[in-house]
């Protein structure tokens, strides 16, 4: 099934007895006597699951444990330690040093084999993902005919030959489905379906019926008692297969239903008594109806045990020396762990008074120690069961919640993108106002403001060709400096009409030829100062994606501020040309001018923002701002690079790539 079973024991008898309950479970094993035995067949096999027995004649079982846990080849094996209850402080040890489980001597084979399936179903799923049938049949020749066609069909079979055995199987395996015979000795089929349905573990596992019955009565008691599916046997196994596929396409996924045990599963009870002699007996009386029993001396010991280990039930002693069953009680129903367990309380008095302070302290149920066993055992079911439909409602309970959790949080967020496309309809309404808002502002600076400024500079000039006789040289300054004013007044207002058109124009993405913008930009700036020696070097076929006239206007700004700043270098040098950064064409234009400090670059993009005087260098502070506006609007971004008296270089690209940096 999943692999072989590693059982190391001294004793032959457990060895033998052990290896038996195991290959009538369908597994292989592999049987050692020591330590030096087992650690000579880990080299060889790496088992599916270890049952190690404590006390062993050449190694401490424990030290041993913690030997196989500090290997890589075996650290994940599931290691069941197999000892007597003498001893609180070897279980204690034997879990915190990494046990799996640990199981009491006497114990029972089939408890035994039942947790090492347990401990199998929770290790990482393995590739093989076929589908397992538990077929439930008296006939042996029907059980393995029919076996033998669903293996042929590709799934996985357990084989199980009457109504008990068939649900102590499916507690065990989880199957995928079960085929079940209605008519068998002792438990037939519809009883074993009606127990099937109760579980809270089992209840989803599909079920087909099979009976000899031709009649519909037969069909009807079936279906009534929960049945998925019902299929005489006299028509084959062709048509079982297909009703068994057609069965499991409309079930559940199986995983779904490993979050609850099984009522019939195995199950630990922790027995808390100072007398040994009344502990033994419970103990004796609970492991003949297939329980584990864990002993504990005193509710001190009770604690350590359950600091670190799971049980399904507590048998718990109400008058004990040192901590009492009631302070033992409340001390575990105070953890969070704890809390759902179910707690029993035994105790010898007869007094009413007792029942209450028990059932105060936090107790599930009261029983007497003078009742029958047989009570003891039917209140301990009831509260086991009680344990497992609770378990299973809060788990439908979270899953409903967690369901109504994603249809809240879809509707908020369809309600949130609702409103926020209202809202933004409402921005885009507001925005086109505020843009023609804008345009009217624009066109009032530059018709209302444009007036006063030529008359200023007009007579100013008028003064100059009238009275300049009459003007002394510190008046004519006077009049020069208004004028000069005037028109820089004037070409701030064309800079700050160029910025706003940049955000308003609507983009034309074509085909852009960068080498020869820059060298029509380039052409411009010579023939206006055709005495200037500058050295140019751009780059061959420096294609882009962008709208013309707004990359032009890009190519105008950088060179000219290129241009300016190289202004007395000798020899001025400038370049425009293309590197690929991460995949992405990153431009740049070089110069080798007056540069800047770097602690200064944040203000570059700025508007009216300026690095060099106005005597030193002329300007306006609009142009890097008016091209930082031209990159982003086309998805792009831009950054420099300088040191002082070492020149600039200016980098853009015009789209977003994976090579964004921070500015």
């Amino acid at each position: 099934m999943n692999g072989p079973i590693m059982i190391i024991d001294d004793s032959l008898t457990v060895r033998m007895d052990l290896g038996e309950a195991f290959r009538d479970a369908g597994f292989e094993i592999i049987l050692c006597a020591s330590a030096a035995e087992a650690r000579e067949a880990l080299m060889q096999n790496a088992p599916a699951v270890i049952v190690l027995d404590i006390l062993l004649p050449d190694a401490d079982g424990i030290e041993f444990l913690t030997e196989i846990r500090s290997t890589r080849a075996t650290e994940g094996i599931p290691v069941m330690l197999l000892s007597s209850e003498a001893e609180v402080k070897d279980r204690v040890r034997g879990l915190t040093r990494g046990a799996s489980e640990y199981i009491g001597k006497p114990y029972e084979g089939s408890y035994v084999v039942a947790r090492a399936k347990a401990l199998l179903r929770n290790a990482p799923p393995e590739s093989d993902t076929s589908q397992t049938i538990l077929v439930i049949d008296d006939s042996l020749t029907y059980r393995e005919e029919l076996s033998d066609s669903l293996v042929g069909a590709g799934f996985l079979t357990v084989l199980a030959s009457s109504g008990e055995d068939g649900l102590k199987r499916a507690a065990d395996v989880h199957p995928d489905a079960m085929i079940v015979d209605g008519v068998m000795p002792g438990m037939d089929g519809t009883a074993v379906v009606r127990k099937i349905r109760l579980d809270p573990g089992l209840h989803a596992i599909p079920c087909l019926l099979l009976t000899a019955s031709e009649g519909a009565a037969g069909e009807i008691m079936a279906l009534d008692a929960g049945a998925d599916a019902y299929v005489r046997k006299g028509e084959g196994t062709d048509v079982i297969l297909a009703r068994l596929g057609a069965m499991l396409r409309g079930a559940e996924d199986s995983r779904d239903r490993a979050h609850t045990k099984s009522l019939m599963g195995p199950k630990r009870i922790l027995a808390v008594d100072d007398s040994l002699t009344y502990l033994e007996e419970i103990a004796e009386q609970l492991r003949n109806d297939g329980y584990e029993v864990v002993q504990a001396r005193s509710g001190e010991e009770a604690l350590e045990l359950l600091a670190v280990e799971q049980v399904d039930s507590i048998l718990l002693d109400l008058l004990m020396p040192g901590m009492s069953g009631t302070e033992t009680c409340k001390r575990v129903k105070s953890l969070p762990a704890l809390r759902n367990v179910p707690l029993i309380m035994l105790t010898a008095l007869e007094d009413p008074e007792a029942v209450i302070v028990g059932m105060n302290a936090g107790a599930d149920d009261y029983v007497a120690k003078s009742v029958d066993f047989e009570v003891i055992k039917a209140r301990l079911r009831a509260q086991l069961r009680r344990k497992q439909f609770e378990d299973e409602n809060r788990r439908v309970r979270e899953e409903i919640l967690k369901k109504d959790a994603e249809a809240h949080a879809a509707r908020q967020l369809a309600e949130t993108r609702t409103a926020m496309a209202a809202e933004l309809e409402t921005k885009n309404y507001e925005l086109g106002i505020l843009n023609g808002e804008l345009e009217m502002f624009a066109y009032s600076v530059s018709h209302d403001l444009r007036q006063p400024l030529r008359s200023i500079d007009g007579f100013g000039q008028a003064l100059i060709d009238d009275y300049r006789e009459l003007l002394d040289d510190r008046g004519r300054d006077y009049i020069g400096r208004m004028q000069a004013a005037a028109q820089r007044m004037s070409h701030l207002i064309d800079g700050l009409l160029a910025l706003s058109r940049v955000t308003q124009q609507q983009l034309r993405q074509t085909s852009v030829r960068i080498d020869v913008l820059a060298q029509q930009v380039l052409r411009r700036l010579q023939d206006a100062e055709p005495d200037r020696q500058v050295e140019i070097a751009i780059g061959n076929c420096l294609e882009a994606s962008g709208d013309e006239m707004l990359v032009e206007s890009i190519m105008e700004n950088l060179l000219g501020n290129a241009w300016k700043f190289t202004a007395g270098r000798q020899p001025a040098r400038i370049e425009v040309d293309v590197q690929m950064d991460t995949g992405t064409p990153t431009y740049y234009v070089r110069d080798n001018g007056a540069g800047f400090r770097m602690d200064y670059a944040d203000k570059l993009f700025a508007p009216f923002q300026r690095l060099h005087s106005q005597g030193e260098f002329p300007g306006t502070g609009i142009g890097l701002a008016t091209t930082q506006r031209i990159v982003h609007r086309h998805g792009g971004r831009i950054w420099a690079e300088s040191k002082p008296d070492e020149g600039a270089t200016f980098y853009f690209t015009l789209s977003r790539g994976s090579e964004r940096q921070a500015l």
